[in-house]
């Protein structure tokens, strides 16, 4: 009996060790969340430079007097398109890097992610869809979980041998590898049929599945975890996208407009252009306080689905007013425009959150629900 006892803490202090916690908060929290920035600086922030690049590159550039000036805005917009072409195909890398530093790997560790996040990012598998074949790869779910495994087992063996240069990246690459081409054709599967049933299930019942998915979506922005990696892994498209920016910015903005009496111009933009995550602290002492944001999604939701059908697609409908980045996502959306379309965007992403949150918040504050300093920031 004593022998095991000295053999559990023998093991659980190699553990500690070696920094390897089997948290499900550190994996699904921390990683998640960094996974997240990974995804914003290469998939998100190039899919900005590229519809940027776009708008600006000029087919046929006028002479006269002003040609210069066209050439240097062509210039820039071929130069934005370029980079961000660059920075989408860095996805699956910047994702490894990501987690890895999460979960505070060594540099080793940390470096040899890069390889096994495109590994996980990009293997997947060829499947008999709607009669004909299609491939499909596990993106950043594959990259997550590949990536997990192999920090983990990379963390392990760092520095335990003379030749940790050689076999720190052969465990954490191989190990990575391994696990991707074992698991991500059936992560691809998964994903792939999960995202098609919410986003039928979203056209067939688009004012129900609209307030699901936005009041979902919506609190997953608030919490410490990644709606933007969440609606990625998921490839959430459509009407099924609209309803989830528009949950993400029934939060951002809402929180933003209820909360200014406490955190004025600074709280205003830190959330409304930053993240509602900002409130975590003061949700978790008052639950109730999420109310508002809650009660603005259901009414957003149905509205972005079912009425105007505004349309996006993957990290970008988990992203809300961040940067703006969902509404540029609704505007790049491949799907059929008219001024409606361009006026539910404006309604549900700014204006109705912003009416109702200032209603609401005025009536809550009211009723004594919302208090003096319920929701002040440490800005």
């Amino acid at each position: 009996m004593k022998n095991r006892n000295k053999t559990s803490k023998s093991k659980g202090g190699f553990l500690k060790k070696k920094n390897v916690t089997l948290s499900p908060k550190v994996y699904f929290v921390k990683a998640m969340g960094s996974m997240a920035t990974g995804l914003f600086a290469s998939l998100l922030i190039g899919t900005i430079f590229s519809t940027l690049g776009k708008f600006m590159v000029i087919e046929t550039i006028p002479t006269g007097d002003f040609a210069f000036f066209f050439k240097a805005v062509n210039y820039v917009g071929e130069l934005l398109t370029q980079a961000g072409s660059y920075a989408s195909a860095a996805a699956g890398a910047a994702i490894g890097v990501a987690i890895a530093y999460a979960l505070e790997a060594p540099p080793l560790v940390l470096l040899s992610a890069a390889a096994v996040g495109i590994a996980g990012n990009g293997i997947g598998g060829t499947f008999i869809i709607d009669g004909a074949e299609k491939a499909i790869t596990a993106g950043p779910a594959g990259a997550f979980i590949a990536v997990l495994i192999a920090t983990e087992l990379g963390k392990l063996v760092s520095k335990e041998t003379k030749i940790d240069i050689i076999v720190t990246p052969s465990v954490s690459i191989l190990s990575g590898v391994v696990v991707a081409k074992l698991l991500c054709p059936y992560i691809a599967y998964a994903m792939y049929y999960l995202g098609s049933f919410i986003n039928y299930a979203t056209e067939l019942r688009p004012v129900e599945m609209g307030i699901i998915i936005s009041v979902l979506v919506g609190i997953a922005l608030t919490l410490p975890i990644s709606s933007a990696a969440i609606c990625a892994m998921i490839g959430i498209s459509g009407v099924a996208g609209g309803a989830a920016i528009a949950g993400c910015c029934a939060h951002m903005v809402g929180f933003a407009v209820i909360s200014y009496k406490e955190n004025k111009t600074g709280g205003l933009i830190a959330q409304g252009l930053g993240t509602s995550m900002l409130q975590m602290g003061n949700l978790t002492r008052k639950p109730i306080l999420w109310l508002p944001a809650v009660i603005i999604s259901a009414v957003t939701g149905p509205l972005a689905s079912a009425l105007f059908k505004l349309q996006c697609e993957g990290v970008n409908a988990g992203m809300g007013t961040c940067g703006l980045v969902g509404p540029l996502g609704i505007i790049t959306a491949n799907c059929e425009k008219n001024t409606l379309y361009y006026i539910g965007l404006v309604l549900v992403c700014f204006v109705i959150p912003a009416v109702l949150a200032a209603i609401i918040g005025s009536l809550f504050r009211k009723w004594g629900i919302i208090k003096e300093g319920d929701l002040k920031l440490d800005l």
